[in-house]
């Protein structure tokens, strides 16, 4: 069995002077943690935060991914940059775990194809359409109001040309009928590499039943997210009142601004211990979501994309990606079969790799 999480923020954190080469108590994602989860591949995404100038959000993906090689170049015992399926078994064979690259936010490949090309030859393998603002490519889910209503012209020749590339068009975080119009113009299978189910939480991040069909219909995989906001509502709510995220915010731009300063990593490491200690939806959560869409589409359109090291709270009991396995244990305990774990473990993104 591989087991890939599609999605974990870990390129910003490494930028943040994360060294993921050893155990560290307060990181989601290290290598040595996903050792211990069994994780046998992880797409580390290039996160690209929205309302960066055209030039600047180019220029800071780029060293997100030149920061990814460098911590590759200093691992070489644990981990490989992987670009399809053949490579990643090849590289589990080695006992060495698998970095695939994403892309978050079409924003950093500006308005040109080019630098498409350009990423995938780097060894980008999905690229996610937007984020948290419209973009040239297509609107996001999060602001109210509608730039395009759905892709953009270059949006549908975006998508055209990561056929042609060979490339996985990514779903998360679009807006509905951006969603729709990628299904309609794709001529390959797409995915959602972190989304969850709207019918169990109302987020509009998730996806609806009839998104989740046209998604299976198309022969992609939602992958679902451990995000408790995204799991379950009503943990929004006490999120908002613990006022926790307010002060947040501040704490980690300072972080962030300076990583070096031990004050400002530990102010925000402070924050996250008291994100942990609120209720939180257990990691049971996320195995209610597979059931759904499971019961909508099957097992063979399903998986497990994270958002780890970008969420800044998990579900209670899986605070890391060391705990991995627990979803797997989950599953057995609700009669899954171990074919049908095998494909929601990685078989079926690794189908579309």
């Amino acid at each position: 069995m591989f087991v890939l999480d599609s999605h974990c923020d870990t390129p910003s954190q490494i930028y943040r002077l994360r060294d993921i080469g050893i155990w560290n108590s307060h990181a989601q994602v290290d290598f040595p943690k996903m050792k211990k989860g069994g994780v046998d591949g992880s797409f580390f995404a290039l996160y690209v935060p929205h309302g960066l100038a055209p030039a600047e959000a180019t220029s800071y993906a780029v060293k997100l991914l030149a920061a990814v090689y460098d911590t590759l170049a200093a691992n070489p015992d644990k981990a490989v940059l992987t670009t399809s399926a053949a490579e990643a078994l090849a590289a589990k064979e080695k006992g060495l775990v698998s970095v695939f690259l994403g892309l978050e936010n079409g924003a950093a490949i500006q308005d040109s194809l080019s630098l498409l090309r350009l990423f995938h030859k780097m060894g980008v393998r999905y690229m996610t359409l937007a984020h948290s603002g419209h973009n040239d490519i297509c609107d996001s889910c999060a602001p109210a109001a509608e730039r395009w209503g759905g892709l953009s012209p270059f949006g549908r020749e975006v998508v055209a040309e990561m056929n042609r590339l060979g490339m996985l068009v990514d779903v998360s975080h679009i807006s509905d009928k951006a969603f729709y119009d990628v299904l309609e113009c794709s001529s390959a299978p797409v995915v959602a590499t972190h989304s969850c189910c709207r019918a169990l939480s109302g987020h509009k991040r998730n996806l609806t039943d009839d998104m989740i069909k046209a998604l299976a219909s198309n022969g992609g995989v939602l992958q679902i997210n451990f995000y408790p906001v995204f799991l379950d509502q009503e943990f929004g709510a006490v999120l908002d009142a613990s006022g926790i995220m307010e002060r947040g915010e501040a704490a980690e731009a300072e972080f962030i601004g300076d990583p070096a300063d031990e004050k400002k990593r530990a102010a925000w490491y402070a924050i996250e211990d008291e994100l942990a200690a609120l209720k939180r939806p257990s990691y049971k959560r996320i195995v209610d979501h597979i059931d759904h869409a499971v019961s909508l589409v099957g097992p063979d359109h399903v998986g497990l994309g994270s958002d780890f090291d970008g969420i800044a709270v998990t579900p209670e009991g899986l605070e890391d990606i060391s705990g991995f396995g627990i979803i797997f244990d989950e599953l057995r305990s609700r009669g899954y079969s171990a074919t049908d774990i095998e494909k929601i473990a990685g078989a079926n993104f690794m189908r579309l790799l």
